[in-house]
């Protein structure tokens, strides 16, 4: 599957900082150190509508890790998916009286032209779930010779994962049984199933049905991959055993985190899967998580569409921690294009106080767990005393332009 295209990242004078991230599993902020070229890998889209404002934030706050690896003078080696079979995207399909396939490729489109627009640096490997099905349904089998999944006596052809095969399974969310027993049914997982060891094992591979899409599965039969599974397969085919980072929303943490790092730690016998795992805040509308089942959703591509500056909307999501869950309004837009206007202003200024000074701080806030907003800061305060008459640096604004540029993505 074919990426979006990239652009040109400044490289700014001197080195960045070590990068510090906050791991949900250990619940702390650690320093991260790859060894030779990092590894990330991020979960992508299920393709059944448009970029909203969550997948744009959850997405920027992974481009800020490449963006600050990259400036350390490390290589980057990340993988995204997207996720083209799947039962919301059938479900979504059906109720639209659409072809899936047509649907998918659609707003996967719509999804690449709404990365690129808000500069996100694209993945060194952007893999469907589909062209994955043969590698899958590979180690599927392998998980069955080992003992760690099994079919389903019931003719369906359906194969589970067993927990208990996992025994530090709940350690990456720190989770108790009871509440990942309340969480796995609205996240996609069927605990009442008969015929399962546990109601928290989840589906590595379902049997083909009537009227639904099927592929080989070599000795599981005809069927499709489970989601956990699929992002555990192309991490491990393209990243190895142990990537530094695993990405993604925090609504991701479980069941998907946990169960594709039980799947993959248990398929190489290493652990953990990930050196961080890493998640970003749910960005909500009027009080409420902005979700499809709410149908609340802020597009990327209908504000593209009311010509509104895919930068500010970029700062404007900068303008929270990543970590947090914040809402997004109208004030919010417009105090970050207010900001962007103030900005490409001062940068426009013939002289100002001295860039190197606010490389060093916008490097130093980035480094702390991604400070976006106290790096906003930092650059309104030089803005503020620019455009005041401030400073004497004609260097100042060329390098605060790529220093803007090459780590928090804005273009001015």
């Amino acid at each position: 599957m074919e990426s979006w295209t990239g652009h040109e990242v400044p490289r700014l004078p001197g080195r960045g900082e070590p990068l510090t991230l906050f791991d949900s599993a250990r619940q702390a902020a650690r320093r991260s150190e790859p060894e030779g070229s990092a590894t990330m890998y991020v979960c992508g889209i299920t393709p059944y509508d448009a970029t909203h404002l969550g997948h744009a934030a959850t997405m920027i706050t992974f481009d800020l890790v490449q963006r600050m690896w990259r400036d350390t003078g490390r290589s980057v080696e990340y993988v995204q998916n997207v996720t083209d079979i799947d039962d919301p995207l059938l479900e979504r399909a059906e109720r639209d009286g659409e072809d899936w396939k047509v649907l998918a490729m659609r707003e996967t489109a719509l999804f690449r032209e709404d990365m690129e627009a808000l500069r996100i640096i694209p993945p060194a490997h952007y893999v469907g779930a589909i062209e994955s099905i043969p590698d899958i349904a590979e180690r599927v089998q392998e998980l069955l010779k080992d003992g760690a999944a099994y079919r389903l006596d019931d003719g369906t052809g359906d194969v589970y994962f067993d927990v208990s095969a996992a025994p530090r399974f709940g350690y990456e969310s720190n989770l108790s049984r009871a509440e990942m027993l309340e969480i796995f049914p609205e996240r996609g997982g069927d605990p009442q199933r008969a015929g399962k060891r546990d109601p928290l094992d989840p589906l590595l591979w379902r049997g083909a049905r009537p009227d639904e899409p099927s592929w080989p599965g070599g000795d599981l039969g005809a069927g499709r991959p489970g989601w956990h599974i699929e992002c555990a397969v192309i991490a491990l085919n393209l990243l190895g055993p142990r990537v530094d980072v695993q990405g993604g929303g925090n609504d991701l943490i479980f069941p998907h985190h946990e169960c594709s790092a039980a799947h993959a730690e248990r398929l190489t016998g290493e652990t953990p899967f990930a050196s961080h795992y890493v998640h970003a805040g749910m960005i909500g509308l009027d009080g409420e998580k902005m979700s499809k089942s709410r149908g609340n959703l802020v597009f990327v591509s209908r504000l593209r569409a009311d010509r509104v500056d895919s930068m500010a909307v970029r700062l404007a999501l900068l303008d929270g921690h990543y970590r947090s869950d914040r809402s997004w309004t109208d004030e919010l837009l417009a105090t970050a294009e207010t900001r962007l206007r103030r900005w490409r202003r001062a940068v426009a200024a013939p002289t100002g106080p001295s860039g190197q000074a606010l490389l060093a701080g916008v490097r130093r806030r980035l480094a702390d767990d991604l400070d976006s907003p106290g790096a906003l800061a930092l650059v309104d305060g030089w803005a503020e005393a620019t455009l005041g008459g401030s400073g004497d640096d004609p260097s100042a604004p060329a390098l605060v332009t790529d220093t803007v540029d090459a780590l928090l993505g804005i273009r001015l």
